[in-house]
Parts: C-alpha cells; structure tokens; sequence
C-alpha cells in the first residue's frame, strides 16, 4: 500500500507560481513513476504531467508545457509540480498519483494509488 499526501495549494492570482509537494510513504517510492492530475468543476480528470523512476524522463499536457516542471527526490519520497505563468484555466482540484512502472503514463487507469488532492484556485 502507498499513501500520498499533497500540499502547497492555494490562492494565487493570474501570472503568479505555486509549488505542489507530494509526499509517499509505503512500499519503495524510487521505483516507481509519479503524476499529477487536476480536475476543474464539471470536468473530468485530466492529465497534467508525469516523471519516471529516476526523473529521466518527464511527460506534459500541451496546455501546461513551458509553465509547469514535475520533479522528484527520492531521498525524501517527495515529488513537485512547479506551476509558474498561472491562468484562471489551471483552476482545479490536483491529485498526485503513483504508476506502479518505471516510466509514467497519460491516463487515470496507468495510476495505482491517488491522494486526496489540494485546491488550486487562480484569480482573475
């Protein structure tokens, strides 16, 4: 079993930056990929970036390339989301997720465990 907690959510307004942590604790986090999804009100889930066992190799949605860097450590069983250039758009709930694989995938079935999630809410 993993669990994951997120944080650093919150209220920013448009063009500002937030950091997302997410914090796994269980079976051996640095074998496996992470990711991070969102989900806004009234829309499904959505994939927003993913990262490989040992941050090899790293996967972005077209609407957060060149805004958002996911990165790990895996000495503190800890991944990030680094969201500058924020946009009312990037309103939603995001989840972090663990992929039980060394490389990440795109969609919500590639993902085995899921945390509660943390709001980010961008003004206008």
């Amino acid at each position: 079993q993993v669990q994951l907690v997120e944080s650093g959510g919150g209220l920013v307004q448009r063009g500002g930056s937030l950091r997302l942590s997410c914090s796994a604790s269980g079976r051996t986090f640095s074998t496996y990929a992470m990711g991070w999804f969102r989900q806004a009100p009234g829309k499904e889930r959505e994939f927003v970036a993913a990262i490989s066992w040992n941050g090899g190799n790293t996967y972005y949605a077209d609407s957060v390339k060149g805004r958002f860097t996911i990165s790990r450590d895996n000495a503190k069983n800890t991944v990030y989301l680094q969201m500058n250039s924020l946009k009312p758009e990037d309103t939603a709930v995001y989840y972090c997720a663990v992929r039980i694989d060394y490389n990440g995938g795109y969609y919500d079935d590639d993902y085995n465990y899921w945390g509660q999630g943390t709001q980010v809410t961008v003004s206008s």
